[in-house]
C-alpha cells in the first residue's frame, strides 16, 4: 500500500503480550496479524489483503500483465506464503539487528537455495527489463520483502541477481521507514530473540 502510494491508517498491535488475543478476538483473523478494514469489510491473510488492494486501488496492476509472467508471480507468491517454513522459524524476523555465523539447519539451507533459485529464475524469465523480480513491482515482490530482510539482516551469503534484489528492496522508501521504526520499538518477542 505504502510502496502504491495508498493511504491507510495503521494500528499496532504487540504480539505475545497479556493483551494480543483480546486485541485479535475482534477480528475474524483466528488471532493473526496482518488484517485490512475497509469500510465494513475485513480481509486477513497477507496475500488475499495484497490481491484486494490491487483489484481495489490498483487498477488489478498487482500481478505482472503478460499471462505467463502473472502465472508464474502467482505461483511464486503462493509458494513464498505457504513453504519455508525452517527458514522463517531459524530466522526470525528482526530489523533491528545484525547476525553473523548463524548455524542453520540442512532444511533452512535448501530453502535459502530455493528462494535464489525462484529469484534468479524470475529476473532471468520476466524481470530483465527493472529491478524487480518481474520487471515491474509487484504481489510478489511485496510477499519476498521480509525474506529479502532476513537474508540481510542475517548476513546470508549473497552474489549477482539475489544480491541486486536484497538491495532494491532495502533502498524502497517504504522498507527504510520500516526498519527506522523497528529500531525505535521497545518491545520483543523473547522466543523470538536471537
Amino acid at each position: 500500500m505504502k510502496h502504491h502510494q495508498v493511504e491507510f491508517t495503521e494500528k499496532k498491535v504487540f504480539l505475545d503480550t497479556e493483551k494480543t488475543d483480546t486485541e485479535l478476538s475482534q477480528y475474524n483473523s483466528n488471532a493473526k496479524v496482518p488484517v485490512l478494514i475497509d469500510g465494513d469489510l475485513e480481509i486477513w491473510d497477507s496475500l488475499a489483503i495484497l490481491e484486494y488492494v490491487s483489484e481495489q486501488y490498483c487498477n488489478s496492476k498487482g500481478w505482472p500483465s503478460d499471462s505467463n509472467a502473472r502465472a508464474v508471480a502467482r505461483s511464486v507468491s503462493a509458494e513464498m506464503h505457504s513453504s519455508f517454513a525452517n527458514l522463517k522459524n531459524e530466522l526470525p524476523m528482526n530489523c533491528r539487528k545484525q547476525f553473523n555465523n548463524i548455524n542453520l539447519s540442512v532444511e533452512a539451507k535448501q530453502e535459502i537455495e530455493r528462494i535464489k533459485d525462484i529469484w534468479r529464475m524470475c529476473k532471468s524469465q520476466f524481470g530483465a527489463n527493472g529491478e524487480w523480480l518481474f520487471g515491474e513491482y509487484s504481489i510478489a515482490d511485496a510477499m519476498f520483502a521480509p525474506i529479502a530482510l532476513r537474508f540481510f539482516g542475517y548476513n546470508i551469503a549473497l552474489k549477482g541477481v539475489e544480491k541486486n534484489y536484497v538491495q532494491s528492496v532495502l533502498s524502497q522508501p517504504s522498507i527504510k521507514e520500516w526498519i527506522a521504526s523497528s529500531k525505535i520499538e521497545k518491545e520483543i518477542i523473547e522466543a523470538d530473540e536471537r
